[in-house]
């Protein structure tokens, strides 16, 4: 718990105490002015509220958008520009390939077919 927490926390506890105890002193007959009181408590208890959600979003850090880059190294040559369709022939560049649960998959843009691109084995 940080340091500035723990003050707005401590702080709270106080301002509870105090107005817990202006609520019950409202309450009773020796007061000359009962309403001034249960007005002063309530106050101080919603400070007290006000400082304990204060402590709870301070010190926490806004939702930060990661960005993931995976790069592929394949063994051998490859030439992306020469690549065509298993199905229909129909030429396709880098934009038709996705990464989809660390495979290359292929969706061509033509037929809508769409596979697994395998590396043939070199021996």
């Amino acid at each position: 718990m940080s340091a500035g927490r723990l003050i707005v926390y401590l702080a709270a506890a106080v301002l509870l105490f105090f107005g817990v105890i202006f609520v019950l002193g409202a309450f009773s007959p020796n007061t000359s002015s009962q309403i001034g009181t249960l007005v002063v408590g309530l106050v101080l208890l919603a400070a007290c509220f006000g400082l304990v959600w204060f402590g709870g979003r301070l010190g926490k850090k806004t939702a930060e958008e990661t960005t993931i880059v995976q790069k592929i190294d394949l063994s051998g040559d490859v030439k992306l520009e020469s690549m065509t369709c298993r199905s229909c022939g129909g030429k396709l560049s880098s934009d038709n390939i996705k990464m989809v649960a660390g495979a290359p998959v292929v969706n061509c843009p033509y037929c809508g077919a769409s596979y697994q691109l395998a590396e043939a084995p070199k021996w």
